[in-house]
């Protein structure tokens, strides 16, 4: 009998132990309904709250934590796997995205005067490739008279080298009256490098050699190596409102790549915005446009600015 009483003593010790190792049922329900949610931020605030209220159960309540993290983990692979799998075998015309603009505006500069603006912005994600579309019109006639008539398209196509970097190619056409001529096409292959790309926040800037041919509206034409710089940014100041901005710079170099400070004229469009998020599809858009020709043809001004407010449909 008396061996038997160390033996006890033992179990009498350990059992307070053995009890204590197992967490409370309602701290593991309130876990567990947390994780059914998938919320990974609703976890992580009840698991904070359960290792601050059973401190001696750190252990298994970060098992809990860890075993829905991997699950979470694998989770976002397969969904990834199976994405990366549909746009493997998209079509050309499949997963394209867009928003299109219609609204009014006021000019100053060659021309002075309120009217109609209407644009479309399509855009296609593939694993390495992306392809862009771009097409604005903005066009006035009054008492028979155009006094405004401004067109611009564009196609991009964006090849993702990792995850930073990416080589572009650019194929623009522009038309503007009374900026001096009936049409300016352009030509540009580069590189760029994404500096921020988050939900709330996206910075890209690009550049590379180009090619633009002109057609003035005095009969002249004229055909120049040129060097493009662009920069595109958009930010979410909050859920509902935004602020984009987008610039290219394009120098015409005096008859090579190289010759670039002396070029025979610089092309400057800025284009700035503010975005109000209605719904889900639909926002109001104010925005401004610089255009600035450092060589115009004889007796068009060197500067146009153009004031827009949209309406907003997202596709």
């Amino acid at each position: 009998m008396r061996i038997a009483y160390p033996f006890l003593a033992a179990m009498l010790v350990a059992m307070p132990t053995a009890v204590q190792a197992q967490l409370a049922e309602p701290v593991r329900a309130m876990i567990d309904a947390a994780i059914e949610t998938g919320d990974p931020a609703k976890v992580a605030t009840v698991v904070q709250l359960a290792r601050q209220t059973n401190p001696d159960h750190t252990d298994e309540i970060d098992a809990l934590k860890s075993a829905f993290d991997e699950a979470q983990a694998e989770l976002a692979a397969q969904q990834a796997r199976e994405k990366e799998e549909a746009l493997a075998q998209a079509g050309l015309l499949d997963n394209w995205s867009g928003k299109g603009e219609l609204g009014a505006f006021r000019s100053t500069g060659n021309s002075s005067n309120t009217g109609l603006t209407g644009s479309i912005k399509m855009t296609r994600n593939g694993i390495d490739w992306s392809h862009q579309l771009r097409a604005r019109a903005d066009y006035q006639r009054s008492g028979g008279v155009t006094s405004r008539e401004q067109y611009l398209a564009a196609y991009e196509p964006r090849y993702q080298i990792d995850d930073g970097f990416f080589a572009y190619g650019l194929a623009q056409y522009e038309r503007d009256r009374f900026q001096g001529f009936y049409s300016r096409y352009a030509l540009s292959a580069g590189v760029g490098y994404t500096v921020f790309d988050t939900d709330g926040l996206k910075l890209a800037v690009k550049a590379g050699p180009a090619y633009r041919s002109t057609q003035f509206v005095n009969g002249n034409s004229d055909s120049r190596l040129a060097a493009l710089a662009g920069l595109d940014f958009d930010y979410a100041i909050t859920d509902r409102i935004g602020f984009t901005q987008d610039a290219n710079v394009t120098s015409d170099a005096g008859g090579s790549a190289t010759l670039i400070v002396d070029g025979a004229n610089t092309s400057l469009s800025l284009l700035s915005g503010l975005q109000f998020k209605v719904s889900d599809a639909v926002s109001t858009r104010l925005s401004y446009q610089f255009d600035y020709e450092s060589n115009p043809p004889a007796g068009t001004d060197t500067t146009d600015t153009l004031t827009r407010f949209t309406l907003v449909y997202g596709f």
